[in-house]
């Protein structure tokens, strides 16, 4: 969102879906970040040192870690200076860490991807399942009482006040919620949003067979 950034460094890159090229300064200390766009389509983003004056017979020594190859968790924590932040799925980012996590944990116990996935759908539906059958049984209800709301909307047609008390009152009587089946399916949205992004950005994936 902006082309230059200042401060303490850690690491700079630039990426692509599934791979990286990082530049890790050695030195701590305060420099910045110039991030441009290049003739056909290439991104450049420089690292820019602090100015420093050489006196005559002086010599500065700069050192740097370089990272070339895959966003794979693993080896971004092996490579250390918080590289692995560079993973980020974006707004469910705090759920599809895990997920991803789990994923690998069952593939290094079924060595198939495919597998993995559809194992680990299955965990996920299970851990909603409570939710989901919640929101089904609501659902179930508020389609029996149908009937009753159609004809309490008939009855009172002119008075909308009137029939909004008499149908809080049916609800109120039969003991159901009307948000009861919206509500759990909300609490599994973001969930299976979080479950699609690491799906789709798992370096893990790329090109993983099936059958």
């Amino acid at each position: 969102k902006k082309g230059n950034l200042s401060g303490k460094i850690k690491w700079i890159s630039v990426e692509g879906r599934y791979f990286m090229l990082g530049l890790i300064p050695l030195k701590d200390q305060a420099a910045a970040v110039r991030i441009s766009s290049q003739p056909n389509h290439v991104v450049e983003s420089r690292y820019i040192e602090p100015e420093q004056t050489l006196g005559p017979g002086t010599q500065e020594s700069y050192q740097y870690e370089l990272y070339f190859g895959p966003k794979s968790m693993q080896y971004l924590k092996a490579a250390g200076h918080d590289m692995d932040k560079v993973i980020d799925f974006g707004t469910f980012d705090l759920l599809a860490k895990p997920l991803l996590w789990l994923l690998n944990y069952i593939y290094s116990v079924i060595p198939n991807y495919g597998v993995a996935i559809i194992i680990l759908t299955i965990l996920t539906k299970i851990l909603l399942w409570p939710l989901g059958t919640k929101s089904y049984k609501s659902m179930s209800q508020m389609k029996k009482l149908q009937p009753l709301i159609q004809e309490l909307r008939s009855k009172y047609k002119d008075d909308r006040k009137k029939m909004n008390e008499e149908i809080m009152r049916l609800h109120r009587t039969y003991n159901i919620n009307p948000l009861g089946g919206c509500l759990p399916m909300l609490v599994q949205i973001p969930v299976f949003f979080a479950l699609y992004r690491m799906l789709d950005q798992a370096i893990e994936l790329r090109h993983a067979p099936f059958i």
